[in-house]
């Protein structure tokens, strides 16, 4: 991959026990850390600008992860651990750079490797910002505000929910808007920001979303048949069957419980289409509008309630003595990072003086 770096990132190989990969830096080695976990199908390619921004005294660490960018394709995604093989990748990577403590930011399912770095690590970390994060109990195959499976094998989530075309088209390199359903292109400029933004690097931050490592144990990962709507349940590898609820086993609780419990900002976008408690990429919101046949209905299998999910369980988290703070930029989708850099930077910069 060669995706050109802003001015004031420098892209760096680092290998750590874990795996090598590329590693974008912004700041002074002697700076306070702050580690940015990208998105699925992106890479740390999205959060330069917000690197370039953050006030002097700040070093900023963006890897690309695993299965994503210029991370080694031979390293695959052990999806059964859930987010586990990405969480310790990333202290892997800070014990690499001798950092016992850093600030903690994620996008999307960086934000859900953030759920399971703050069950396993909490106190690693000074402050924890999740951006558009996946839910705490994972994407698909569940329908209420406690996590509740729709099915017990969790049809509905996981490798074999991901459009087929779209990761073919990714793995050819397809920059154009032929048949747009499943155009790269278009279905990053339809969901990753609010229509009709369209970012000034947008060619760099499609080649990050084309930079994915795809195939039946990369992205969008394997699948099984079901006997249950909509009649495909996760695998065992890739990040999307890491992020079906089938593998979050206990962590949420872990999460609500641990003793450590760094301060959450949770930013998101009024619009965001990906993560919704009426996410247009969800299989039972997509039964429901009529997109998906044979859908059982709300009693089998609802809408998941995304949003409303995170929202209890930071409930829950302050009930046990932590704190979230919870900001919707409006007019904004899935990236309002990339969207309203300035406006994030400021809810961003408090957030980390918490720390």
């Amino acid at each position: 991959m060669s995706i050109p770096t802003l001015p004031g990132i420098t892209a760096k190989t680092i290998s750590t026990p874990r795996i090598t990969t590329r590693v974008l830096f912004s700041g002074t080695d002697d700076a306070t850390p702050v580690l940015f976990l990208h998105g699925n199908a992106s890479s740390a390619t999205f959060w330069e600008e917000i690197m370039t921004m953050l006030p002097a005294g700040f070093r900023g660490i963006a890897p690309d992860q695993r299965a994503y960018g210029d991370s080694d394709r031979a390293k695959k995604i052990d999806s059964t651990r859930g987010m586990g093989d990405l969480a310790d990748d990333a202290i892997a990577l800070l014990d690499h750079l001798g950092i016992a403590k850093a600030h903690l930011a994620g996008h999307s399912l960086g934000g859900s490797v953030v759920w399971r770095l703050l069950a396993d690590y909490p106190d690693r970390f000074l402050t924890v910002t999740v951006v558009c994060p996946g839910s705490p109990y994972g994407y698909g195959g569940t329908k209420d505000v406690h996590g509740t499976p729709t099915h017990p094998d969790f049809a509905g989530s996981g490798g074999g929910t991901v459009n087929a075309a779209f990761a073919q088209r990714m793995a050819q390199g397809d920059r154009s808007l032929d048949n747009p359903q499943s155009a790269p292109r278009a279905v990053v400029n339809g969901f990753y920001w609010k229509p009709p933004f369209v970012p000034a690097r947008e060619e760099d931050l499609l080649s990050s979303v084309l930079a994915a490592h795809v195939g039946g144990e990369d992205y969008p990962g394997d699948h099984v048949a079901s006997a249950n709507w909509p009649f495909v349940a996760p695998g065992v590898y890739g990040p999307t069957n890491g992020l079906s609820p089938k593998y979050v086993g206990d962590y949420v609780q872990r999460l609500i419980n641990a003793e450590v419990k760094p301060p959450i900002l949770w930013v998101r976008g009024s619009h965001d289409l990906i993560i919704s408690d009426e996410s247009l990429l969800e299989m039972g919101n997509l039964g429901k509008l009529g997109y998906i046949p044979g859908w059982p209905g709300m009693e089998v299998y609802p809408p998941q309630p995304m949003v409303s999910q995170t929202r209890a369980v930071m409930d829950s988290y302050a009930a046990e003595g932590g704190t979230y703070k919870e900001i919707v930029m409006q007019d904004t989708g899935h990236s309002p990072f990339v969207e309203r850099p300035d406006e994030f930077l400021g809810y961003f910069v408090a957030h980390l003086g918490a720390g």
